[in-house]
């Protein structure tokens, strides 16, 4: 196993992949992982639904809403991450600074999956466009459920890792002591 550096390193976002099946076993590991996420109060607003086989055709075709995504039409499955309710003090603590805390948790917890997938020996990419009511009937996500985000899951095309082109540690951060 990489080490986390190594892991963020040669994570990327992937938009070619094999047709070959995701091994459930590979899926379950995955979210297993996720649930451990951190979570502002321990809220865990999030629902995963794992979708393979015939239903992730149909959950690829509400991503490719407006010809985006084209690239999900052999992606052998998905993870749809739902927004639920959080609980009481979460959403109190949200108002109180004016954050929305369920967002953010849910944000955290897909970078797990995408570390996850990547220890799977899995590709992912994280999609925000798609037809939300497709998408609901699709992935039979029950009314009180908002999906946020879809994950793209599958065995890469082609390995090869790209350069990342990212801002400097100097861009992005200020060291005080």
């Amino acid at each position: 196993m990489k080490n986390f550096h190594e892991l963020a390193k040669t994570r990327q976002s992937c938009r070619a992949y094999l047709t070959k099946p995701v091994p459930e076993e590979a899926l379950h590991r995955m979210i297993d992982t996720v649930r451990l996420a951190p979570s502002a109060c321990n809220s865990q607003p999030w629902h995963f639904t794992v979708v393979t086989n015939g239903p992730a055709e149909a959950v690829g075709r509400t991503v490719r809403k407006d010809g985006a995504n084209g690239f999900t039409e052999n992606t052998p499955a998905f993870i749809v991450i739902s927004e639920g309710k959080a609980t009481l003090s979460a959403r109190v603590a949200g108002i109180l600074s004016s954050q929305h805390f369920a967002q953010m948790d849910i944000g955290i917890a897909t970078a797990h999956l995408c570390f996850a997938a990547q220890a799977e020996g899995l590709s992912t990419c994280i999609l925000g466009w798609f037809d939300e009511k497709k998408l609901m009937e699709a992935a039979e996500i029950p009314k009180g459920l908002t999906p946020r985000l879809v994950l793209a899951v599958g065995y890469a095309e082609n390995g090869e890792i790209r350069e990342k082109k990212r801002k400097n540690v100097e861009e992005i951060a200020s060291f005080l002591s």
